[in-house]
């Protein structure tokens, strides 16, 4: 009989380790808006039509990399520039 009862305890004993180490696990908190990735901190403006045309622009001459982002910001520099002109 001393075997039973010394193995129940030994469980109990245990059991309650067990349970003490996970009940003090938490989960982990989310992250802060400012430590989000790029994509999800940043919503999506929305694009202007100036902007869609020198892109489609962009893609018929195929051109890529830093090329197209300084052919893009001269391009909608002069789309913005035409657009202030008044018309005579």
């Amino acid at each position: 009989m001393k075997t039973i009862s010394s193995c129940l305890a030994a469980t109990a004993i245990a059991s309650l380790f067990l349970i003490g180490s996970a009940s003090a696990q938490t989960a982990a908190p989310a992250a802060p808006a400012d430590k989000m990735a790029p994509a999800e901190k940043k919503a999506e403006k929305p694009r202007s039509a100036a902007s869609l045309e020198c892109s489609k622009e962009a893609d018929t001459k195929a051109i890529h990399g830093k090329e197209r982002h300084k052919f893009m910001s001269e391009c909608k520099k002069a789309a913005k520039d035409a657009a202030a002109k008044p018309k005579t």
